[in-house]
């Protein structure tokens, strides 16, 4: 019956949401059987609605057929609440609107916008996002506010409860509800009289029922998530605000939240920072509840603007966890070091002065207290951020040294801040007592919120009771001793679900299953969440984390330390198209575990097959998911192992490699030829005979597609006289000072200036082959422009011999066959080292990606690409006029990785005074030659470019990777070329005289 049910709901759905957005395939449903939590429930089917309209019509599906339905955003929540054995709503990418207000005191959004995109959105406003969970960067809007996910700053005063002002929700019937709509209440009043009676009757039972309303004040008086929200009811009168609240941390149980506005917050231009060190846990928690308890600045707009904004607590174990220098040095004067506790402390203002009244209060209220090293303030980025480095470092340091196989569980709980100091000794000595030597406590101290890090095995039995014992009398500790909270700020979810009652009491609990019966009577709205009947609920489903069998010496080896937290999707393109760097970790721990057991060997070649196009084919490589990766693992470099095992030496993709690796000249000459039969195709039929063509022979026969963009060939061009020397300057013009300087021939090698200074320049293989498309806004090519550029700057020009014939690797490493990479790289450092005079003269590569990889492989030259050569070396012997016309500038993965982002923006910003950076725009997805091959992960990585280009105005944009640039110009709708001509075109030479 229940089969038939899941099959009847597919054939519905299937007539209003297209295929490509329900998934029932093996692979998918167990990539999405995951978050960031330790437990793992199978999905029967994921949907991804577009709008309210797909997600009303499926919850009256579900609803009619009695399944149960989970709602997800970005997954990553810990304590089990976004997974489903059923039905899985994934509300991501599709769901990304906004707008502000006027007055930009209140923002509305859609589920799927990440928090720190809130934050980039209202920054030039001078506002932000008030909730402030460690994980914005990568948690989206909707967990956020269905968790009451929190942070260091936002407390209980400006948490989502509390800056939440309305709801568009959608009920189990389908009902589209908004609670800050006239219209919407008028008519839910109608077709909803008895809901809106029921909650009118449950607000006032609680309020009759004052040793409850009290409770519910005292719980809520500090971070508390533990079960449903039951503050509303005391709060308001107004049932629509009682209903709007309530879905905070309700965690998808009662409806699913399409929309909510919320009040913005003001985001202090002054800051400062102090690392303030005591010998005890104990006085660091003293000091923090007399912080706690300062008083307002007179300044202050209301009373909730306290001089302390955020003191984080650091306990022995976290400090020695990132190797603290102040830890170190008082662990050599000690013999027991285990009282040493940090408290990261911060204070903000409207001004300097006040920033600095803070500052002197704050000290003058620590003065009866002791600390290790004298109290220092810093109001400078550059050496506060090292402070807030430490605290971010404790996660991964702890989390990295566990052992294969366990998982880093984050516990988080929360105590009344006058039962802080005993409390948190307590919390220390239990965690202790249950034998978790590596385990640390850090955390929100100002709010009596810590979170505890465990690295635990679930492998055996005693393991699993050894967990169960630990949260069974931190339930004692918390509950019995002190009346805190066993969630502060994570979730319910499975993980505390069985302690609900026990933390609320029984009045409290009966109210919050009323409030579940009465907006999801059928219990089909995330069942096993919040509520659940099984007291072991939380020590089942645990997630396996199998080893991926790799050498642990091979830097791709960190891969076995993920914990699958999710915080690398943000930065991984094809997340929201097919998998994700996190999904594709999972599913290669799955396939190795099969390999490895032998079991299900059917299951196992199914895994393979279904990976192959969304798992391997359109994962880019790139890499940039290591830069949001607390671990710094790189998917890419996964992909890369996998390719290669595909490839094995002695397989006919190896040996085509290995013969274009051998004979790579003549590769590059064979590749003219191709490139000047399309360009006389496209001269012959024009380019939308030829797209249309071009796209269907893709279509059909795979071939790499053709775009308008597409270059012409380059022709090669001569070699030195005498290969590995200079050729003789040629002659420069120069009219008189200030005016440009222009090459009367632009030589293919050799060349210089008279300043005296030299640089080897290798101009990347595709470079060297690819010439203009036919519609082109510059006339040179790259190779000519970027010679032309360094003689106006009165540098010669050096070439490494057998330039024909040298690559960096890259092609290779892209498709798995790393030894040839690394084989090529070697041919090239050696021609580099010796044209460089062993390291005399930098060596600029005009291409980024492949300056990557040579700085990755070559560590004894000074190796640079464009932008940072230019900002570097030319900038004082160029003038720089800038233009008044818009121009956008790409940053590619490989800078945004080697750290150079800035600096393009800069350069660019000495060339043009409108500079452009898209927004929401990372890797552009070619990846080499994935582009052609697989051009829709070009087009849905650049999805958001073309409507800010046509906004802005731009005529044409600027990078610094040939084949990126193809792309860019064929999804943005204008050309893209190299940072080098719009830096030509902007300099003249400088006069000395």
């Amino acid at each position: 019956m229940i089969k038939s049910n899941y099959m009847a709901f597919l054939q519905e759905a299937g007539r209003f949401i297209p295929q490509e957005r329900i998934y029932t395939d093996e692979l998918r449903r167990l990539a999405w059987g995951t978050d960031a939590g330790f437990y793992r429930l199978i999905p029967q089917i994921v949907v991804r609605p577009k709008d309210e309209e797909e997600v009303s019509l499926l919850l009256k599906l579900a609803d009619r057929y009695g399944l149960p339905v989970t709602f997800r955003a970005a997954g990553t929540s810990l304590s089990g609440q976004a997974i489903s054995d059923s039905i899985l709503i994934v509300a991501g990418k599709n769901w990304e609107k906004y707008s502000i207000s006027a007055d930009h005191e209140q923002i509305t959004l859609q589920p799927g916008i990440i928090g720190q995109r809130v934050n980039e959105l209202l920054a030039p406003y001078g506002r932000k996002f008030a909730p402030d969970p460690a994980s914005v960067k990568s948690a989206m809007v909707g967990g956020i506010v269905m968790n009451n996910a929190s942070g260091m700053n936002c407390g209980t005063h400006a948490n989502s409860d509390k800056v939440l002002t309305s709801a568009r929700i959608i009920l189990t019937d389908g009902t589209v509800l908004d609670t800050g709509n006239p219209v919407s209440r008028a008519s839910f009043e109608v077709t909803h009289r008895d809901f809106i009676r029921r909650i009118c009757e449950l607000r006032d039972e609680i309020r009759a029922d004052r040793e409850l309303t009290a409770r519910i004040r005292y719980k809520y008086s500090i971070k508390n998530v533990t079960g449903l929200n039951l503050l509303p009811f005391v709060r308001f009168d107004d049932p629509f605000e009682i209903i709007a609240h309530l879905m905070v941390g309700s965690e998808g149980t009662l409806a699913f939240l399409s929309e909510v506005t919320m009040k913005t917050e003001y985001d202090y231009p002054h800051k400062a920072s102090a690392m303030l060190y005591f010998k005890s846990i104990k006085d660091a928690c003293r000091a923090v509840v007399a912080m706690k308890e300062l008083e307002s600045a007179p300044s202050a707009q209301s009373a909730s603007e306290k001089r302390v904004k955020g003191a984080e607590l650091l306990d022995y174990k976290s400090l020695s966890s990132v190797d603290d220098p102040v830890y170190l040095k008082y662990k050599q004067e000690v013999s027991d070091p285990s009282g040493l506790t940090a408290v990261l402390t911060e204070t903000k203002a409207r001004t300097h002065e006040e920033l600095e009244q803070n500052i002197a209060a704050i000290k003058e209220r620590l003065q009866p207290f002791s600390t290790y090293v004298p109290i220092h303030f810093t109001d400078r980025p550059e050496e506060y951020s090292k402070y807030w480095a430490i605290r971010s470092g404790i996660f991964p340091s702890v989390g990295g040294t566990r052992q294969p196989g366990t998982t880093c569980l984050i516990e988080d709980v929360a105590f009344h801040i006058e039962d802080l100091p005993d409390a948190t000794a307590d919390l220390q000595q239990l965690i202790a007592s249950h034998g978790y030597d590596d385990a640390c406590i850090y955390g929100h101290a100002l709010e009596g919120n810590y979170h505890f890090i465990l690295n635990q095995s679930f492998s055996t039995a005693a393991e699993v009771k050894r967990y169960e014992a630990l949260m069974n009398d931190v339930k004692t500790l918390v509950v019995d001793k002190y009346d805190g909270s066993l969630k502060a700020e994570h979730g319910t979810g499975r993980n505390m679900a069985p302690f609900v009652r026990y933390e609320w009491g029984d009045a409290a609990f009966e109210k919050m299953k009323a409030v579940k019966e009465l907006f999801d009577p059928k219990g089909l709205l995330n069942p096993g969440v919040i509520f659940n009947d099984d007291p072991q609920c939380h020590i089942k489903n645990f997630k396996p984390l199998p080893l991926i069998p790799l050498d642990a010496k091979n830097p791709v080896a960190k891969v076995n330390k993920c914990i699958e937290c999710g915080f690398c999707e943000v930065n991984c393109l094809s997340c929201g198209f097919t998998l994700s760097s996190r999904q594709r970790i999972v599913l290669q721990r799955e396939i190795s575990r099969l390999k490895q057991s032998g079991e299900d060997p059917e299951r196992l070649t199914l895994l393979q097959k279904q990976y192959r196009y969304p798992g391997n084919q359109t994962c880019a490589g790139d890499g940039l998911c290591s830069t949001s990766c607390p671990m710094d693992i790189n998917t890419g470099d996964l992909t890369h192992i996998i390719r290669q095992e595909l490839l094995p030496p002695g397989s006919l993709g190896y040996k085509v490699g290995d013969f274009a690796a051998n004979h790579f000249s003549g590769i590059k000459s064979a590749l003219r030829p191709v490139l000047g039969l399309a360009n006389f195709g496209h001269s012959i039929l024009g380019t939308k005979a030829m797209s249309s063509i071009t796209k269907g022979m893709h279509n059909a026969l795979g071939i790499p597609l053709w775009t308008p963009a597409m270059p012409k060939p380059l022709p090669p061009y001569p070699l030195p006289r005498r290969e590995g020397e200079r050729d003789t300057p040629n002659d420069i013009k120069k009219d008189t000072c200030n005016h440009k300087a222009e090459l009367t021939t632009p030589p293919p090698y050799g060349g210089g200036g008279k300043g005296g200074e030299a640089v080897v320049y290798f101009p990347s293989c595709i470079n060297q082959t690819m010439g203009l498309p036919k519609k082109s806004p510059v006339e040179q090519p790259l190779v000519n422009k970027m010679i032309s550029l360094l003689q106006k700057a009165g540098y010669e020009v050096i070439f490494p011999k057998n330039m024909d014939k040298l690559c960096c690797g890259t092609i290779w490493e892209s498709k798995g066959m790393l030894d040839i990479a690394d084989r090529k790289t070697a041919e090239l450092e050696a021609a580099l080292w010796e044209a460089s005079e062993q390291g005399r003269y930098p060596v600029l590569c005009d291409q980024s990606p492949c300056l990557h990889r040579m700085r990755q492989c070559i560590k004894k030259t000074k190796l640079y690409e464009p932008v940072e050569f230019i900002y570097t070396f030319l900038r004082d012997k160029l003038e720089f006029t800038p233009t008044d016309r818009p121009v956008a500038v790409h940053i590619t993965c490989s800078m945004r990785e080697m750290g150079l982002a800035d600096t393009l923006v800069a350069l660019a910003r000495l060339c043009s005074n409108k500079v452009i950076v898209p927004e929401e725009v990372g890797c552009c997805g070619f990846a080499g030659d994935r582009g052609f091959t697989y051009p829709e992960l070009n087009s849905y990585a650049l999805r958001k470019l073309r409507p800010q280009i046509e906004a802005a105005g731009v005529r044409i944009g600027y990078s610094n990777s040939r084949t990126c640039e193809i792309g860019l110009t064929t999804n943005s709708g204008i050309p893209y070329v190299s940072i080098a001509y719009l830096v030509d075109e902007c300099t003249t030479v400088i006069c000395n005289s």
